[in-house]
């Protein structure tokens, strides 16, 4: 039984068909959806610092879009939510502190074609998170 629906987003275009099948996922098992985006702290702390407060308020505002996004898809009531740190880690803190039953997620996210298969950080909550993970590959790619 599917009860909660994590949707890890980043608001890249990557994302969307993820969004669409986590959404009919949750539809099909009428669960709960909570859409989580990360601010990633090494953006942030990698940046220079006469720049970083500004980065800061950007890459917050670009994860409220993305939650806005998913929101606008759906429908149901989702929970949003925007938290700081590594992106893989806080996606499986998050499954854990919400005990939810699946995570979704893109298989590539805004740093693109970094990875051969699969994004970096799709692929550590894969290999990490406690909760089962349905990643989805956007299609043409």
């Amino acid at each position: 039984m599917i009860d909660t629906v994590v949707i890890a987003t980043d608001g890249s275009e990557s994302v969307e068909r993820a969004v669409d099948v986590a959404l009919d996922l949750a539809r099909r098992f009428d669960a709960a959806v909570h859409a989580l985006y990360v601010v990633d702290e090494s953006d942030v702390d990698s940046s220079p610092e006469s720049i970083r407060e500004e980065l800061q308020t950007a890459l917050e505002e670009t994860g409220e879009e993305a939650l806005a996004a998913v929101r606008d898809r759906a429908d149901r009531e989702v929970e949003t939510v925007v938290r700081e740190g590594r992106p893989a880690a806080e996606i499986c803190e998050y499954a854990r502190e919400e005990d939810v039953d699946v995570v979704a997620t893109g298989t590539r996210g805004r740093h693109g074609e970094n990875r051969f298969l699969i994004g970096s950080v799709a692929e550590h909550v894969v290999r990490t998170c406690p909760v089962p993970v349905l990643t989805v590959r956007q299609l043409g790619e």
